[in-house]
């Protein structure tokens, strides 16, 4: 059976688009998801800078989803037409991490922590990116979340004539893969704290850099789109921060070896 793109459902009389549910299920699991996995720690954060912590992130990641997402088409910030609803609405993960971390670092800043919270984060981020997604996917070339046109076996007809990347698959089966690996990671136990997040944050903007080009985007330097400019910074950003937490690592092994 076809599937009608975009995919929306009867909420009282009101067509309702199921992309914007499925980002409000996948944030509301994360958050359930985040506060069962700090429960089974030893972290002794307080509630006050564990708010103050999330306050950072979220306004980070909401400032940076929307000022990215409107960066990757920059011709139409300076349409005529362009609207405050426009920027509003126009959203990319790769800004909201970016930036979600710029706003965690500024609250730990300000609450005097130097603690690691990132660890923690994994797999309710994994969990609501992968429900984000499927909305994404479902919601086909309604949202620039869709791939070029493909003569792929993996080519998909996604609300247009063309058979399409369905990126957001790729992207649910990469994290589901990611997800796995961290997951054996962490049974290890032999990692610094943050390392995880590190690792995490590393093989998703490197997945994020190559998966742009097969998505339709404005060229914006060097022929990469914003999102791939803002992929590569955070890349060479957790190189740096992954040979560090492994300098670490090496030390901590040869003094207790």
């Amino acid at each position: 059976m076809p599937i009608h793109f975009p995919v929306t459902f009867d909420f009282f009389g009101n067509e309702v688009l199921l992309h914007p549910v499925l980002e409000s299920v996948g944030i509301f699991l994360a958050m359930r998801m985040y506060y069962f996995l700090k429960r089974k720690t030893k972290d002794k954060t307080t509630l006050v800078d564990s708010l103050s912590i999330l306050v950072g992130a979220t306004a980070g990641a909401l400032f940076g989803s929307k000022l990215i997402g409107n960066l990757e088409n920059p011709t139409a910030i300076l349409s005529p037409d362009f609207t405050f609803i426009k920027f509003w609405t126009s959203n990319t993960i790769v800004g909201g991490l970016a930036f979600g971390l710029i706003g965690v670092e500024i609250a730990k800043k300000i609450i005097g922590s130097k603690k690691s919270t990132g660890d923690l984060m994994v797999f309710p981020l994994i969990t609501a990116m992968c429900i984000g997604r499927i909305g994404c996917f479902f919601t086909g070339v309604y949202e620039e979340t869709y791939g070029l046109p493909t003569d792929s076996i993996f080519g998909m007809y996604l609300g247009d004539q063309y058979l399409r990347h369905p990126v957001a698959l790729y992207e649910i089966a990469f994290l589901i893969v990611l997800g796995f690996v961290i997951f054996r990671l962490q049974k290890a136990k032999e990692y610094v704290s943050g390392f995880l997040f590190q690792f995490f944050m590393l093989n998703y903007f490197l997945f994020r850099f190559f998966l742009d080009f097969i998505k339709p985007h404005e060229k914006f330097l060097f022929d990469l789109g914003t999102i791939q400019i803002v992929s590569l910074l955070m890349i060479f950003y957790y190189i740096y921060k992954i040979k560090n937490s492994l300098i670490q690592m090496k030390n901590s092994n040869r003094y207790y070896g």
